[in-house]
């Protein structure tokens, strides 16, 4: 073996060795320099107090170990099996470092989230129910809800039902004092009060969206495709979610994933993931009113 060649093949593994540590380095302060350049992806809502009040740390995504992220070790043995006699195929050099990118950032939908939603700093909790605040004052009303419901596809009887069913069931934990009021209305300030038990966990009791959780509907439930879910596949989700002897629970988290269905569903009879995330922070329903005003124009 060649002297020279062995010398470059050592400066090669050197310099992959330097770009792995530099990299790792700078994602140390990923999260918390994408926060300050986007509001949006602030953990705490100025509209969402409790947010505040219940802070969470910025930290975990650089100090908990992830399966992706690859360790300088582990890419230099990659590399080492790349090298035969430190004679390097340029070739497979292109292949170890497409396949190193690869893993080392991965990417789960819309970073930023939903294109042109405006999060109006609520917290993605109250953004999923402020389609329904009808006429912009802070609470859901029986009334608003009904016409939301209407406007993004469901009929008169089924929308009475399922407003009267939120606001009757959902109303109290929300109220600003402990006097209960006959018109039922849902603050959204405090939303995060009404969080259920037997839920994916997609949504802390902060109202916080939480991105692994979100994944790992897919990951455990997923079967038929890795980014939609077909009705037993649902059903699955929402059994495999169950708490113990949480009766309220159960029922409205299979309530909540068949209303969904209908909703949302293809033409295949699947719910896809993107249609998931956009009911989440609720320009799903956003997009389903816009769709079905088109559809109204067209018919006049």
């Amino acid at each position: 073996m060649d002297k020279s060649t062995s010398q470059k093949g050592l400066c090669r593994i050197r310099e992959e060795k330097i770009i792995l540590s530099t990299e790792r380095d700078g994602a140390t302060h990923v999260l918390a320099a994408a926060a300050e350049r986007n509001a949006a992806l602030a953990p705490d809502a100025p509209l969402a107090p409790v947010t505040v009040e219940r802070p969470v740390r910025t930290d975990l995504e650089t100090s908990i170990p992830k399966p992706y992220h690859l360790s300088v070790d582990d890419v230099l043995v990659s590399f080492a099996l790349l090298i035969s006699d430190f004679t390097v195929n340029p070739f497979a050099l292109l292949k170890c470092q497409i396949w190193r990118e690869d893993w080392l950032q991965p990417e789960y939908g819309p970073p930023n989230g939903t294109p042109g939603h405006v999060h109006d700093n609520l917290s993605v909790l109250q953004q999923h129910c402020a389609f329904f605040d009808q006429d912009d004052n802070g609470n859901l009303d029986l009334i608003g809800n009904l016409f939301g419901l209407r406007q993004i596809g469901f009929n008169m009887v089924a929308s009475l039902i399922i407003a009267i069913v939120i606001n009757v069931g959902l109303s109290y934990p929300t109220l600003p004092s402990w006097i209960p009021s006959p018109f039922f209305p849902l603050y959204i300030r405090n939303i995060h009060k009404i969080k259920h038990g037997s839920d994916s966990g997609t949504f802390d009791t902060e109202g916080r969206y939480s991105p692994v959780n979100f994944e790992n509907i897919f990951s455990k439930y997923g079967h038929t495709f890795p980014d939609k879910l077909t009705l037993r596949e649902l059903w699955n989700l929402s059994e495999g979610n169950r708490v113990s002897f949480d009766f309220f629970g159960w029922l409205l988290n299979k309530g909540e994933w068949g209303l969904l269905y209908i909703l949302a569903r293809d033409e295949d009879g699947f719910l896809s993931k993107e249609a998931i995330r956009r009911c989440y922070d609720g320009s799903l329903f956003e997009y389903c009113a816009r769709i079905r005003r088109g559809a109204q124009v067209k018919l006049e």
